[in-house]
């Protein structure tokens, strides 16, 4: 599916029995999940979630970027989330390589200045998952979310495991 008449002919099959209309916006297990944007990981099926019980946020890393930052505050003050859930992955193609060498990359390829872009790669998988749940447990403005859990799920093997704190 990559053209505009492909997209517009699936969403009109999915559109044929959509039931989720009356859904609140309010995710009813109370739950906030950020997860790397991995099309390998599809993020409900994984944690046994449907439609209507999580937020779902999605960049490059599963980082606690200012964005991601200000997505989980608004999920935690304006609709009620009381839970948070980090998921990295193995094989992720963040830990392939460090920002400089993505900023020099692009900024010759581009002939523009990428210096200031921060792409938050790393090397250690189990430490940005806690470098991520830290930078969520010291946030001022989600002192009393109630959990933060981080899991790595396993590409192969499409298991979770909870990063011990």
């Amino acid at each position: 599916m990559t053209d505009t008449n492909s997209i517009i002919s699936q969403n009109k099959k999915y559109a044929e029995n959509f039931t989720y209309g009356d859904l609140p916006p309010h995710p009813s297990e109370k739950i906030a999940i950020l997860a790397c944007m991995d099309a390998r990981i599809p993020v409900n099926e994984v944690l046994g979630l449907r439609i209507g019980e999580a937020h779902i946020i999605r960049n490059a890393g599963g980082i606690v970027t200012d964005d991601a930052l200000r997505s989980l505050i608004v999920s935690h003050e304006m609709l009620g989330t009381e839970k948070i859930i980090i998921i990295n992955h193995t094989e992720c193609g963040m830990a392939t390589f460090k920002d400089q060498d993505l900023q020099k990359r692009i900024s010759e390829k581009y002939n523009s200045n990428a210096s200031d872009i921060k792409f938050h790669s790393f090397n250690d998988l189990e430490e940005n998952v806690k470098d991520q749940i830290k930078k969520i447990r010291t946030s001022p403005f989600l002192s009393n979310i109630i959990s933060v859990h981080g899991f790595i799920y396993d590409i192969k093997t499409g298991k979770i495991r909870e990063v011990e704190q």
